[in-house]
């Protein structure tokens, strides 16, 4: 595989961006395929000249065709990051469509143009919830009536969808990334919002719980890992460990040599504002910085072992402080 071309979808999105980044600081070809209107960041520096950049959507599979015409004799690898992560409970067509349809015309697309291998980035929200104290693995099958969300159902979808074209010949591997945080994102995420406020001097309150919140640049080593040596039909969960809101704001209170964060609110009076937030932001066109649902994800197991990952493909994480101190470097630059 070492001289196949890597088409990577979502190439604009925080970890896709990472994706080509590495790819391309390893000498590697990389088509990416952006939505019209967007591009690929300029951190992106090294090599671009092995990068081809093609707009299309997922959702059009028409727009596909281009980026996969013209292969080598080493073929395709296709790493699929494209997805839209919500932080409703509600159903919305449009994640739909682009999680579960996207990911359909992904898979086809590898079929036809005979891909030499498919890495599905899904997500960790795709495996059932266990209760707390029980550590959350790798499982074989997904049921979207196994999982609360409406994003964590699309991704259940997907991935089993992704799973059944490996057990019917297709070369699939998937990953599972937890809660993904790190420099260059953008404040589009309920986490990125929060630390980006904080940062700013904007943020006087935070609710309490935690989750596991890994580096994007780690996710990134791991998706290429997986792409290189996982195994077929095989699920890789990208995890780092769990950190509790508390501990994030401290840590990022060290490094920004901002005041700590003293006021956490009950889950319960933030549960109960939650609902006319999500609807002041719905109207606003804005990100909430809460939901009832990032609530219950926030207080709920969020154990998860990337042991299976660690063993299989060489992956590491580093520490939360080297994390968010390369975030805060990254806002006080100029986000």
């Amino acid at each position: 595989m070492n001289n196949a071309v890597y088409i990577v979808t979502g190439a604009a999105g925080h970890l896709g961006s990472f994706i080509v980044k590495l790819l391309l600081e390893q000498g590697k070809q990389v088509r990416a395929l952006v939505l019209p209107g967007e591009i690929c960041p300029g951190f992106i520096d090294e090599n671009r000249n092995l990068l081809t950049v093609y707009t299309g959507n997922v959702c059009q599979p028409d727009s596909l065709a281009p980026m996969f015409e013209g292969g080598t004799q080493e073929g395709f690898i296709v790493i699929h990051c494209a997805a839209i992560i919500t932080l409703a409970k509600k159903e919305n067509r449009r994640v739909f469509d682009v999680n579960v349809g996207g990911t359909a015309n992904i898979v086809e697309a590898c079929g036809k143009y005979k891909a030499r291998r498919l890495v599905y980035v899904s997500s960790v929200h795709a495996i059932p919830p266990l209760p707390r104290g029980q550590v959350v693995r790798e499982v074989e099958s997904f049921d979207p009536g196994a999982v609360p969300g409406y994003y964590d159902k699309t991704k259940a979808i997907a991935t089993q969808l992704v799973l059944d074209a490996a057990r019917n010949g297709l070369d699939a591997v998937v990953v599972h990334p937890s809660g993904i945080i790190g420099p260059y994102g953008l404040p589009t995420g309920n986490m990125a919002q929060l630390i980006m406020r904080y940062v700013r001097g904007k943020l006087w309150a935070a609710t309490r719980g935690g989750f596991d919140f890994v580096d994007v640049r780690d996710v990134a080593r791991g998706v290429i890992a997986a792409a290189v040596e996982g195994v077929s039909g095989e699920c890789y969960i990208l995890s780092n460990r769990y950190v509790a809101l508390t501990e994030m704001f401290d840590t990022l209170s060290e490094a920004s040599a901002r005041k700590k964060l003293r006021l956490y609110l009950p889950s319960w009076i933030v549960k109960a504002f939650a609902p006319f937030a999500e609807a002041y932001y719905q109207l606003a066109r804005r990100t909430p910085l809460f939901t009832r649902y990032s609530l219950e994800t926030l207080s709920g197991n969020a154990t998860y072992s990337h042991e299976k990952a660690s063993m299989a493909l060489g992956y590491s994480t580093r520490s939360l402080k080297e994390t968010l101190t390369d975030t805060v470097r990254w806002i006080k630059e100029g986000r």
